[in-house]
């Protein structure tokens, strides 16, 4: 059973990988990169700042930076346990996948798509009463993993993985943050016009 769903993630990232053609190649070598998010990362701490206040942005900002520090940790202690090849250091099928960026930490399961969707998964909860579309944020660690197996660093599980993974880190640090947040004065003149406060 294992081995079949192995072969199974074998095949599929031949197939999307296949996929990629050289026109695409600078986009997603562009959208792999953690730097070049940070307009949105800017964008999404506005987004809190406006509809919490600047005492409920300083909460999430900690509780970001735990549930980063917590998911990433544990991420790499998955990856050193298991000590799965990435698909270009994998003999079987390096010949086979289009790749251009090496590395030779291990691959199971994906840093990128489990931070990025821990965060993603953080933040709707936390901004959706107040922003109607806020669905939207998960279209980034989507597109952030997708590059991934784009570029032959991650298979496809390795990236389902991570996004459970990440659901899973998150929702432990939602329950901490509504604790916490109920310790904050309440002050509805702030949460009306954050600026003033």
């Amino acid at each position: 059973m294992l081995d079949s769903l192995i072969e199974l993630d074998k095949n599929l990232l031949i197939y999307l990988n296949s996929l990629g053609t050289p026109a695409f190649d600078g986009f997603w070598l562009f959208i792999t990169k953690q730097l070049n998010w940070i307009p949105v990362f800017l964008f999404l701490l506005y987004l809190t700042f406006k509809n919490l206040g600047w005492r409920n942005t300083v909460l999430v900002i900690v509780m970001l930076s735990l549930l980063i520090t917590l998911t990433d940790q544990t991420t790499n202690l998955f990856k050193n346990t298991v000590q799965r090849l990435r698909p270009l250091n994998n003999p079987d099928i390096a010949g086979f996948v289009r790749g251009f960026k090496y590395s030779s930490s291990y691959s199971f399961f994906s840093g990128h798509a489990s931070n990025s969707m821990a965060c993603a998964f953080f933040l709707y909860h936390v901004l959706k009463p107040h922003v109607k579309l806020m669905w939207i944020i998960f279209l980034w660690p989507l597109i952030f993993a997708y590059s991934r197996i784009y570029l032959a660093l991650h298979y496809p599980g390795d990236i389902l993985s991570g996004f459970v993974w990440g659901i899973f880190t998150s929702s432990l640090l939602l329950i901490l943050y509504r604790s916490l947040r109920k310790l904050l004065p309440e002050n509805k003149q702030e949460l009306n016009n954050p600026a003033n406060g």
